[in-house]
């Protein structure tokens, strides 16, 4: 239980150190990066497989490629669906969901 709020509240930081690098994302307060971090785990767990698999011969023919521009959507959504997360384009969504990614790759090897 710690543990999980640990991770949690390191992957909200990890959220709002994205949004200070990359400019078009901002984020209001560490709760809506909290709340974001939520929103991102449900989207992640829900519609992303559903959507890999529907975009899989996008995927194949790009040789993975695609998996940038869907999480890149992604994103794009989790800042639509947050109160208080603003992600202002396509790029912005691309460079930060590549941000977000290694950032949390490292928290989830903690």
């Amino acid at each position: 239980m710690v543990r999980t709020l640990i991770r949690w509240v390191c992957y909200a930081l990890a959220l709002i150190f994205t949004a200070w690098i990359i400019p078009g994302i901002e984020v209001s307060s560490f709760l809506t990066a909290m709340l974001a971090c939520v929103i991102i785990a449900l989207i992640n767990s829900f519609i992303k497989p559903v959507l890999e698999l529907i975009t899989l011969p996008i995927n194949i023919l790009t040789i993975g490629l695609f998996s940038f521009v869907l999480n890149a959507f992604l994103f794009m959504l989790a800042g639509w669906l947050t109160p208080g997360l603003e992600v202002e384009g396509f790029l912005s969504a691309l460079f930060g969901s590549i941000v977000f990614s290694l950032i949390s790759l490292g928290i989830s090897k903690i």
